[in-house]
């Protein structure tokens, strides 16, 4: 138990550096080739701090642990949604392109609107079990490609002004720290989850809880600190576009790759999370329409906080 604590720590503070290595890098990226920070955080940043999900959950699939692999993604995706971006909006208000509003966050809520209709085959097709075949896999593969198309054809009509604050590195010097950046969040999302669920397990937690709290939280870091960092440095492109981007990602991909690995069961009582994570997408939704419009407000991002807060209670007492 202590030494899977220390281990914890140490992978918190690769975390930690990595996510400013990929948050430096990218925004370098962005200034330098006239690519917009949004556009940089929906893709580059958002596929790397995704990486730990995807590394886990492809070893969960591979040991048939399904209730781990749908619950990280769910969890990951609300705890994105609600913590993270409760805690980077109190850090420092968000503002956000009008496209993030119109499209990426609407793209969200259909990406878990699609896996809810994949998911529920018992209600939606009448047959016998709930699952993510194959075929869904590639449904929602489909969707990363529809994504990345977007993001490719977008790039080019997005205001790429960015702060004069951003530290300008060479092409070679700034994709290297984007690359060392998604290597230690890899690392230390890795670490950092295999420690958690052993001290769970020694604790006795459920798998579906274990997925919900401690590896949402423990494969969702990464995108913790990219985003409370580029709050800090006021990039909030970037930290917004990072969390809507991971959780295009999350689903597409993540959940993609996991179902061809092996076919996930989907449990019905994962359908309260879904519609959670529908809700707080559309709250978000909400707040960028309401008083200062395309911004997410202090006492905005403190709802959010606190809705988190609330549905965790409801988890544990549910599991």
């Amino acid at each position: 138990m202590f030494l899977s604590a220390l281990l914890l720590v140490v992978g918190l503070v690769i975390l930690i550096k990595g996510a400013d290595f990929l948050v430096s890098g990218g925004s370098s990226l962005a200034k330098r080739m006239s690519i917009s920070e949004l556009a940089i955080g929906l893709t580059i940043v958002a596929l790397g701090t995704s990486a730990p999900e995807l590394t886990v959950n492809v070893i969960n699939s591979i040991y048939g642990r399904n209730e781990a692999v749908l619950g990280n993604v769910i969890g990951s995706n609300a705890f994105n949604l609600m913590f993270i971006l409760g805690v980077s909006g109190l850090i420092y208000p968000l503002v956000v392109q009008k496209s993030s509003i119109r499209y990426e966050v609407p793209l969200s809520m259909i990406a878990a609107i699609i896996l809810w209709l994949l998911a529920n085959d018992a209600r939606v097709q009448g047959a016998e079990e709930n699952r993510i075949g194959p075929l869904d896999s590639l449904i929602l593969l489909a969707g990363l490609v529809f994504f990345l198309y977007y993001i490719r054809r977008t790039m080019r009509n997005v205001n790429t002004e960015t702060d004069d604050h951003i530290i300008v590195h060479s092409v070679g010097i700034s994709s290297g720290m984007v690359l060392l950046g998604i290597a230690l969040l890899v690392g230390g999302g890795y670490l950092v989850t295999e420690n958690a669920v052993s001290i769970a397990t020694t604790l006795g937690l459920s798998e579906k809880l274990i997925g919900l709290t401690i590896l949402a939280i423990g494969t969702s870091l990464p995108e913790l600190s990219t985003s409370v960092i580029a709050a800090y440095r006021h990039n909030t492109d970037i930290a917004i576009g990072n969390v809507v981007g991971s959780n295009i990602f999350n689903i597409f991909f993540v959940i993609g790759v996991s179902g061809l690995i092996r076919p996930i069961g989907f449990p019905v009582i994962l359908n309260e999370d879904l519609f959670v994570l529908l809700g707080a997408t559309a709250l978000l939704l909400v707040f960028m329409f309401t008083l200062s419009r395309n911004k997410l407000d202090r006492w905005e991002a403190a709802i959010f906080l606190i809705g988190y807060l609330t549905y965790t209670v409801y988890l544990i007492q549910r599991n």
